[in-house]
């Protein structure tokens, strides 16, 4: 069964509602219960997102999209040249 998919925005916000209830003295279990993640989710989402503010989660993802967009221009270009590097050569 596929899980939900969510935002890097909604994470950061979880994982501060998340460290405030610890702050309380609830235990993880409890947290993680609450949320309807796994522990190892939560722990993932702590790894990757735990010192991140939402503005930065927002700036890496678009980064990320950036870069893909890129590489797909790159692989493109890189193609085109091959071709012609083919043609050129008059072996076709």
């Amino acid at each position: 069964m596929k899980g939900k998919k969510h935002s890097p925005e909604q994470i950061i916000r979880r994982l501060a509602e998340g460290d405030q209830m610890l702050n309380e003295g609830k235990s993880v279990q409890e947290v993680v219960r609450q949320f309807q993640i796994s522990e190892n989710t939560w722990y993932r989402w702590k790894n990757q997102y735990g010192s991140m503010k939402a503005n930065d989660a927002k700036q890496l993802k678009e980064l990320q999209v950036e870069n893909r967009k890129l590489k797909t221009i790159v692989a493109d270009l890189t193609l085109d040249n091959a071709m012609l590097r083919e043609i050129s050569s008059g072996k076709f």
